[in-house]
């Protein structure tokens, strides 16, 4: 992105444009690494078939190499691993040893566990259940046992699939540890907080930073319409405030990364900022690719860097009728404090970083399915904790239970 006859001095830009040029270097960093890592990947399971269908007797332990075909078929797509080793009798076809097999996690990727843990039929769901189970939370203080378990796998995007999950751990955690909390709901909630306390203390890009007076404040009501002790949300403040969670690495096939497994991808038409009161640029076709709470669109599909980034915070997004724009299937995102100019940021044509001018952002697509599925896809990445509506409704109800009879 320092391209251009001139380029630039990074000294110039914001401290925004600076992290933001930063996370584009990463990603692409990133995705070379993981490219790599999957054409080493390929050409392995490649020679490890071929070696299979000549039968040499002299091989040792074909089992063990049955068992590393069926870890990389898994880490490239789940289910099919799943049923190659129950097919291949090296996995029992029960929950339970399914469930071990992804405990013990050897050689496998951990947001490939997250995706099948997560998937809402019954055989997953009884394997989530056995996951959780193996796990041994006694006597841990809550925010020790989420360290633990959220290192076993990574938490997949979705909010069902995260629903699921945290309420096989919160009744876990409660079985283990009688007396803690007065129902797991309690449990759940809290858990939730502390996640996002996390997220909120050590992610650079949220600025107002929560004290642990704000922190208590939040959590009020929750057990069963009675406080928790201070000094118990206090000291879960301080071990996040002072310890972040870590995040698992993968064995390079952790192919779930910005430009590489997006939540959407696609061609969208989109509209030129606005150089006079009125007056549009031309529309343009672009390349889109939403993730992270981030809309990126390119030029080409081809192209490393984006040619904008457009963070979804503090906007919010609407279908436009054909009328007003001269176009169909158009929808646009504004700025949920009226004119003020989005906060985003582009390369201009001489390859330097500028801030966006965008009141608005237009974007035209193909069909009126297409809209319909970006415009729902743009709204969930546009809250900043997709279970916020569930922790919600939990909340109510574990709040209102004081005023409920007995």
């Amino acid at each position: 992105m320092e391209g251009g006859s001139g380029g630039f001095n990074i000294e110039d830009l914001t401290p925004e444009e600076q992290q933001l040029l930063q996370n584009i270097r990463e990603k692409k960093a990133q995705l070379l690494r993981e490219i790599k890592a999957l054409k080493q990947e390929i050409e392995e399971v490649t020679n490890e078939l071929e070696g299979m269908d000549f039968g040499d007797d002299s091989k040792p332990d074909p089992k063990a190499k049955e068992i590393s075909i069926g870890r990389k078929k898994f880490n490239m797509d789940p289910k099919k691993g799943i049923e190659y080793l129950i097919n291949n009798g090296l996995v029992q076809n029960t929950p339970e040893d399914v469930a071990r097999f992804l405990f013990q996690g050897e050689g496998l990727n951990k947001t490939a566990i997250g995706d099948y843990l997560g998937e809402k039929n019954d055989f997953n769901m009884a394997v989530l259940k056995a996951f959780v189970n193996l796990h041994e939370f006694s006597d841990m203080i809550l925010v020790q046992a989420l360290r633990q378990f959220l290192w076993s796998f990574r938490l997949p995007g979705e909010a069902q699939k995260i629903d699921r999950m945290m309420e096989c751990f919160a009744a876990r955690y409660c079985e283990l540890n009688p007396g803690v909390f007065t129902k797991t709901d309690t449990c759940y909630i809290l858990s939730f907080a502390i996640i996002m306390l996390n997220t909120s203390l050590h992610n650079p890009s949220v600025k107002d930073k929560p004290t642990v007076e704000r922190f208590i404040q939040m959590n009020r009501g929750i057990n069963d319409g009675g406080n928790l002790p201070e000094e118990l949300l206090t000291s879960l403040y301080e071990s996040i405030k002072k310890e972040p969670f870590k995040i698992p690495e993968d064995d390079g096939n952790d192919l779930m990364h910005t430009f590489f497994n997006p939540v959407k991808e696609g061609w969208l038409t989109k509209q030129g900022a606005s150089r006079f009161r009125g007056r549009y640029k031309n529309w343009k076709r672009r390349w889109f690719i939403l993730n992270d709470n981030c809309l990126y669109y390119f030029q080409y599909t081809t192209d490393k860097e984006p040619k904008g980034i457009i963070p979804l915070e503090n906007i919010q997004v609407r279908e436009l009728l054909p009328e007003s724009t001269n176009r169909q299937n158009c929808f646009e995102l504004f700025s949920v404090a009226g004119n003020e100019v989005i906060k985003a940021c582009k390369v201009d044509s001489d390859g330097k970083v500028v801030e966006g001018r965008h009141n608005v952002y237009r974007m035209s697509a193909a069909s009126p399915e297409e809209k319909d599925e970006w415009i729902r896809c743009v709204k969930a990445s546009i809250n900043d904790n997709p279970f916020y509506d569930m922790l919600a409704a939990r909340r109510k109800n574990a709040t209102g239970n004081a005023a409920r009879p007995n």
